[in-house]
């Protein structure tokens, strides 16, 4: 019987147990969200405030809308009450029978004509002339409504503002009724009603305080919190139009307000990329004076350093311009302690470019894996000891021959040594091969010595145009410089030399400005079909540096490419992507629009405009803000700027005959 009675109880207990937990349960399943999201409690003791109690205490205050203009301005009215902070803002619409509005109207009319003659019986004439205004606006909306153009409606709006201590509740109530009334709009303090405020100002459709105002059809459309973004700066170029609004874009590529210079543009071919890449430099050059200049992977830029007056320089394989990747030069930082410029020549930082270009050449197209570590350091050994030859070092003197002085317009004049070249590199390397003993290096020197050979002027390498001193400098002050590439091998010429221009570039061009922004000229260097770059890891470290270091130097870098989709697939060319805080979007192909729309956080409707938009139509994203917008040359413009063969051929043949 013991037995039995213990089973039956420990049965009784189990079966208690489980009841409990179905009534724990049943509990959780009853709870609403208001329940779950609700505070811990609300105090509501005191008639100019409530105390919001839960894990931090808030303070809130209530208000409603008091007076109103006699004309009311869209979409500026009611904006402080959306975006003043923490505020929340509920605004209640009551639609008025038409018949209603006829007699209220009507009531309005004859009142008005009433203490219109009164004031004409007592002569005064400002108050007559002030009434007949109002009785015939009253009659043109009493017309209106007749008709079925207008209506009336009763709307009540409430706002409640939030913070975490009574002194910044009290401050920017403040701040509140004075910014509004800078659009004659007076509000009042729900005093002893902030609870029934509260509660009509949460998302329950429960008007409490019920203080309205009547408004028309026009006026009503004002309270609506529909805002348009607009991107543009106070200064810049006029760069294309906001379809939205039909406000002109103004653009500073150089404002303050941005966090880095660079830009980028994806679009495919014949979206106006380039029509648009040429209109920001043409109109920055004439307006604000920005020097920019062009890595031109298609040929299309020329014409544009033609007509602003600037340079174009053609490297072919039959051209006897030489770029040579060993020029280096001296540069302007600010001391860290002092804060003043000093010259200095990083010469460590040049041995890491020259090695990681010629190591690009060592892989070749095929991007050999034969080529490692080991190959590396070969290479930059070889390149140092090329600098310490000359007895260049970190010293900006050690550019210079101390014994060539010369005077020129009664200043003295250093002239610069002669710098290495892949030539004597080369020549260097085979010395290093013969005197090897270690067989671990032995098959990597083998390597260069036959995979060199092509860069070598002296061997008529068919890639040679890259071996010899350069043959020209970039001219200070030229407003446009065009460096074309296009008659170059599409597969690996042309991105090599995209690779090794960039570090010239980074020398002869960015590394000149100096870092003190009174002194330092607004330049822009443009990378166009970046894309060639991506499949060489050396190509695309360099490019992320230039990214991240262009700013210092107050030098914008634009990126153009019709490919985003092999940026996306590259997490080393992403770097590229956050330094740029300009981006613009042209039409894009539907296969590549899902990455677009991944990256950026586009919306869908941005995604769809960007599949369907015409020629010049894009989304200009400029820091956290973005616009639809239409780029559109001049008539005088689009003789320089299309890239269309047929009208180019076209506006050539109309300069012939001119005599241009």
């Amino acid at each position: 019987m013991a037995k039995k009675f213990q089973k039956e109880q420990g049965e009784e207990n189990l079966q208690e147990q489980l009841n409990n937990n179905v009534e724990e349960v049943s509990i959780l399943k009853k709870q609403t969200i208001k329940e779950l999201i609700a505070p811990s409690g609300i105090d509501a003791s005191d008639i100019d405030h409530l105390e919001i109690i839960s894990s931090v205490k808030k303070y809130a205050r209530s208000f409603f809308v008091s007076t109103l203009p006699r004309m009311c301005t869209f979409p500026e009215l009611f904006r402080d009450l959306y975006f003043f902070g923490d505020i929340n803002t509920s605004i209640y619409i009551t639609p008025i029978q038409e018949a209603t509005s006829q007699n209220e109207l009507n009531r309005v009319i004859n009142e008005l004509e009433t203490e219109r003659i009164v004031a004409a019986d007592r002569g005064n004439i400002n108050r007559e002339s002030d009434l007949s205004m109002k009785k015939a606006e009253a009659e043109q909306l009493r017309d209106e409504i007749a008709a079925g153009f207008n209506k009336l409606y009763e709307a009540s709006i409430i706002s409640t503002i939030y913070t975490y201590n009574m002194q910044d509740l009290d401050r920017l109530t403040k701040l509140l009724a004075t910014e509004l009334s800078k659009n004659l709009v007076g509000i009042k303090t729900a005093w002893a009603m902030h609870e029934d405020a509260l509660k009509s100002n949460l998302p329950l459709m429960n008007n409490k305080i019920n203080k309205t105002h009547t408004f028309d059809r026009r006026s009503m459309a004002t309270v609506f919190p529909f805002t348009s973004s607009e991107v543009g700066h106070e200064t810049g170029i006029p760069l294309g139009f906001n379809k939205q609004t039909g406000t002109p874009i103004l653009f500073d590529n150089f404002h303050h307000s941005l966090a880095n210079y660079n830009m980028v543009i994806f679009a495919k071919s014949g979206a106006g990329k380039s029509v648009t890449m040429k209109t920001l430099i043409s109109r920055s050059s004439v307006l604000m004076g920005i020097e920019s200049l062009a890595l031109d992977a298609e040929g299309e830029y020329s014409i544009v350093a033609e007509s602003l007056g600037g340079i174009n320089v053609v490297l072919s394989p039959n051209s006897k311009t030489i770029i040579n990747l060993f020029d280096v030069e001296t540069e302007n930082v600010k001391d860290e302690i002092t804060g003043r410029e000093r010259t200095t020549l990083n010469i460590e930082n040049k041995v890491e470019d020259v090695t990681q270009s010629l190591l690009t050449m060592a892989k070749g197209s095929t991007r050999s894996k034969e080529v490692n570590e080991l190959t590396k350091q070969i290479i930059a050994e070889a390149v140092a000891e090329e600098y310490q030859e000359r007895g260049i070092t970190s010293d900006p003197n050690s550019l210079y021959e101390k014994a060539a002085i010369s005077n020129k317009n009664n200043k003295l004049y250093s002239d610069k040594k002669q710098m290495p070249t892949i030539g004597s590199w080369y020549k260097r390397i085979v010395k290093k091969a013969k005197e090897n003993d270690n067989k671990d290096y032995s098959f990597h020197y083998s390597y260069l010595i036959k995979v060199m050979k092509q860069y070598i002027r002296e061997y008529n390498g068919q890639m040679a145009y890259f071996d010899g001193q350069s043959t020209f400098e970039l001219l200070e002050g030229a407003p446009f410089i065009n460096l074309d590439i296009s008659q170059l091998e599409e597969k690996f010429a042309r991105p090599l030399a995209q690779q090794i221009l960039l570090t010239w570039i980074w020398e002869k061009f960015v590394k000149k400005n100096s870092e003190d922004r009174n002194k330092a000229t607004k330049k822009r260097v443009i990378v166009d079909e970046a894309w060639m770059l991506l499949p060489y890891p050396e190509a695309v470290d360099f490019l992320n540096t230039m990214a991240r270091r262009a700013r210092k130097r107050n030098v914008s870098l634009a990126v153009v490419s019709q490919r985003f989709q092999d940026f996306y697939e590259k997490p080393e060319a992403q770097a590229v992507l956050t330094s740029s805080d300009t981006k613009l979007f042209l039409a894009q192909d539907k296969s590549e629009i899902n990455y677009v729309k991944e990256v950026f956080k586009l919306s869908e409707g941005e995604a769809g405009f960007l599949t369907t938009c015409s020629v010049g139509e894009g989304l200009l994203k400029v820091g956290q803000e973005s616009a639809i917008i239409q780029i559109t040359p001049t008539q005088k413009e689009f003789e320089f700027v299309d890239t269309n063969l047929n009208n180019l051929v076209k506006n050539r043949k109309k300069r012939e005959l001119k005599g241009i």
